[in-house]
């Protein structure tokens, strides 16, 4: 069987030492789900808050079961935005995307701030690529016109 490489710009980063997270930062569609998380998040927060509102103060295991539950649907939606590979329990060491990190914030927040400007310079990247395209076609154009 013959061997076909295909650049598909994936590149590869290294979350924390743990694992390794494939996507293409230029790839115009997981910008777009990636920007759209927010509605996502915000809507399972305010899920969480009401559902750990009626939790029973007493009942510490409810209320880590339900940061259980949080933490598998959110590293769902992480999924369907940069593709099954990537394994985020594997890529986070199996840290829970519902804790709160040293900074005060949830290690989701630090992870989405984290991965923002990988994606906003991938963007860049490829607004610049289509730009240059269309200098060229622009260009092949008018030397077409200027030699007919």
């Amino acid at each position: 069987m013959k061997q076909l490489n295909i650049d598909t710009g994936v590149e590869e980063f290294c979350i924390n030492g743990h694992g390794v997270l494939r996507f293409n930062p230029s790839d115009p569609n997981l910008y777009h789900r990636f920007f759209a998380l927010g509605r996502d998040l915000d809507a399972l927060d305010r899920e969480l808050t009401e559902k750990s509102k009626a939790l029973p103060p007493e009942d510490a295991g409810a209320g880590f079961a339900l940061l259980a539950e949080y933490d598998q649907r959110i590293k769902a939606l992480l999924g369907r935005i940069f593709g099954p590979e990537n394994d985020f329990d594997a890529a986070l060491g199996g840290v829970n995307l519902a804790g709160v990190a040293a900074n005060g914030q949830r290690v989701v927040q630090n992870l989405l701030e984290a991965l923002t400007p990988v994606l906003q310079e991938g963007a860049r990247r490829h607004l610049e690529a289509r730009a240059d395209a269309a200098e060229a076609q622009a260009e092949a154009a008018r030397a077409a016109r200027a030699g007919a």
